[in-house]
């Protein structure tokens, strides 16, 4: 198995690597270039322009490499298909988002509301293949024995789940490299729960994941030839929020994906802060921004999220699987 692991996570890499120069110059040349907002960061106007919309390779990458070798490998399952599906479904809500902000000129893009009912649509759909695939509807606490049966509530509770996660890993991309390297973590922490668990097929999806992005990386980190854009991220926040309801790993991923809760979290606080007292807790959320204004480096902030993602993914496998 671990031959098979390593096969399809070189395959997605290179597939990532060899996409990206020629889908860049593409961009380019149909001037899908990233339109930075006034009110962002003064830093960031020089990154006008950088092509968008990269996620489609991420997407492809990780879509061909799971498919072909998942079959070749016999790993094929209902819950690989429901994988690409949450994948493929936010990653099309992320590309109408960027289309609208790039090709026709709006800056915000989809409205909150029209982006929220496709994600309901796409989180109820997973639901309905998620019972095809008989998961149970029991919560575990990870580190314990203790279990709760949601029954009728497990299908608020995941909906909820997917669509927060696809939120929270989108406000995560915000500087060069910096969702690309967390991403790439926490979808590698899931890789080796999958496989301690023997879920094989939903570890090839995530060693998949992780090969595209780092593929990506090459190109995304600073400073970035490319960004992922809406297209990506909100692509990679489903599959990981599909991944680990599929190996009831739920509430881990609070763990795992502790850089997405911060910067979700540090908004969450901004927002309500603001709109009782006046003040700002923060200098700019989400809460890299506060970092760059605070006179860090685009790298060090990365750097340092990165190494967070880590520790946090190390805690995440010991809580799991060591304690």
């Amino acid at each position: 198995m671990e031959n098979a692991l390593l096969i399809t996570l070189l395959a997605s890499f290179f597939v990532a690597v060899i996409l990206s120069p020629i889908f860049i110059p593409f961009l380019k040349r149909l001037k899908f270039g990233q339109s930075i907002r006034d009110e962002g960061p003064k830093s960031h106007q020089k990154k006008s322009g950088t092509p968008t919309m990269g996620g489609i390779v991420i997407i492809v990458a990780l879509m061909v490499t799971t498919i072909i070798l998942s079959m070749y490998f016999n790993l094929f399952s209902i819950e690989t298909a429901i994988l690409l599906f949450v994948t493929l479904g936010y990653g099309i809500i992320g590309f109408i988002d960027d289309f609208i902000k790039v090709v026709m000129k709006r800056n915000l893009g989809l409205t909150s509301k029209q982006k929220l009912l496709g994600q309901l649509i796409i989180a109820i759909i997973f639901y309905f293949g998620m019972k095809q695939a008989d998961i149970s509807t029991t919560l575990s606490f990870p580190g314990t024995d203790w279990t709760i049966e949601l029954g009728w509530f497990y299908f608020i509770f995941i909906i909820v789940m997917l669509v927060g996660a696809s939120n929270a890993v989108n406000l995560t991309d915000g500087l060069d490299g910096l969702l690309a390297g967390t991403a790439t973590i926490a979808f590698g922490a899931f890789a080796v729960l999958a496989t301690s668990m023997y879920d094989l097929d939903i570890a090839l999806f995530c060693i998949a994941v992780v090969g595209a992005l780092l593929g990506f990386l090459v190109f995304n980190a600073h400073p970035a030839k490319v960004f992922m854009g809406d297209t990506g991220s909100l692509a990679l926040g489903g599959a990981i929020g599909a991944v680990a309801i599929l190996t009831k790993m739920e509430l881990l991923l609070v763990v795992i994906g502790g850089v997405f809760v911060m910067e979700t979290l540090s908004v969450m606080i901004q927002v309500v802060s603001f709109k009782t007292t006046g003040k700002r807790v923060f200098k700019m959320s989400p809460l890299h921004h506060h970092y760059e204004l605070s006179g860090w480096s685009e790298w060090r902030i990365v750097v340092t999220f990165w190494i967070v993602g880590l520790l946090l993914a190390g805690l995440g496998i010991y809580i799991e699987v060591l304690n």
